[in-house]
């Protein structure tokens, strides 16, 4: 994303909600990488999730507010003994503010091989409409 940004670009939210403590009594959210560009319909949001499951990804727009939650699972066995690790478990975390040229009833959402896909089409009222110019004098 560039400093400049379409005025019906989301913003960021305020920060999340904290999320279930790990067994050694820390937090870890991830916030996703994530790209937003703008289509001729209004914007289009693409967000990693890397472990989530599509049962686990959880979507909610209320007050022009977009929250992105997804839950890792990692297929563990019980029997594993863990030696090393880079990565911690974590979930993912991410809310947006809306402008109100984004049609919150229409948003649709794909989950594929642990990338989201947001379509945020524009409201009928910001779509570009062509004004048609009358000549002559009224009779």
């Amino acid at each position: 994303m560039t400093a400049s940004q379409p005025t019906g670009n989301p913003t960021p939210a305020p920060a999340p909600a904290p999320a279930p403590a790990a067994a050694s009594g820390h937090v870890f959210v991830y916030s996703p990488a994530l790209d937003i560009r703008e289509s001729p319909e209004g914007l289009v949001l693409e967000a990693d999730l890397p472990g989530v499951a599509p049962e686990n990804l959880h979507l909610v727009v209320e007050n022009n507010v977009l929250r992105i939650y997804g839950k890792v699972s990692w297929p563990i066995p019980g029997d594993a003994r863990l030696l090393y690790e880079e990565v911690q478990p974590a979930d993912f975390f991410r809310s947006f503010i809306l402008s109100d040229e984004v049609d919150t009833d229409r948003i649709e959402a794909d989950f594929q091989d642990g990338v989201l896909r947001l379509s945020l089409p524009r409201a009928a009222k910001t779509l570009p409409r062509k004004i048609e110019v009358r000549s002559g004098r009224p009779t």
